[in-house]
């Protein structure tokens, strides 16, 4: 995968808010590209995230406030220089508000700093991914079109169905009754259901 480039400014205009709902994200974004379809406002840069810790992703992810997204490729070791990602809890159902339909699936991470005893971060991961019939079926429509494009331009085919949109920020704790107060208020009883976990292990780095 090609490293994102620290060049470009992410950053957002002056009087652009960038504030997605989770259906928007999986819709409007994580869908299209899914697709290979154009996203308006293209604004999410890719971004191998494992090698960076997530006081990093200044400058290399899309910055909006005291959040970041992106997307990255699925991977099983999400595992950094200085932590690792520990999934928390269950995957929830993104639905459409429409339907009522499944469009995505979120799962919720908690970064962990690396030490003899690894401690807790403030640092939350969202990351949103198509269910399985839907990436199937967005390999399968545009699998042809990607592979005339990729022959023409003398590259590799892609597989978008294999990505997935992060999302993440520091938790301020002081700010959190404030600030998308029902999202964090789900988050919290994550984290009250983990407080009698006593063992956390340490995910091996892949070599």
């Amino acid at each position: 995968m090609a490293a994102a480039d620290h060049s470009h400014n992410f950053n957002l205009p002056p009087g652009f808010r960038f504030h997605p709902t989770d259906e928007e994200l999986v819709v409007h974004f994580l869908h299209r590209k899914a697709a290979l379809l154009p996203c308006h406002p293209d604004v999410i840069p890719d971004l191998d995230l494992y090698p960076y810790d997530p006081w990093e992703l200044e400058g290399k992810a899309l910055g909006e406030g005291n959040r970041w997204y992106f997307y990255s490729r699925k991977i099983d070791a999400r595992v950094t220089d200085n932590g690792y990602w520990n999934p928390l809890g269950r995957d929830d159902p993104v639905l459409s508000t429409a339907t009522s339909q499944v469009v995505g699936m979120k799962k919720y991470f908690l970064f962990h700093a690396a030490a003899a005893d690894p401690i807790k971060t403030n640092w939350i991961m969202h990351e949103y991914r198509l269910p399985d019939a839907a990436s199937s079926s967005s390999s399968s429509s545009s699998s042809s079109s990607s592979t005339r494009s990729s022959k023409r331009r003398g590259r590799p085919k892609r597989d978008y169905s294999k990505w997935v949109l992060c999302r993440v920020y520091e938790r301020d704790e002081e700010k959190e009754e404030e600030e998308d107060g029902a999202e964090l208020s789900c988050l919290d009883e994550v984290f009250l259901s983990l407080e009698d976990l006593d063992e956390i292990s340490l995910p091996t780095r892949i070599q």
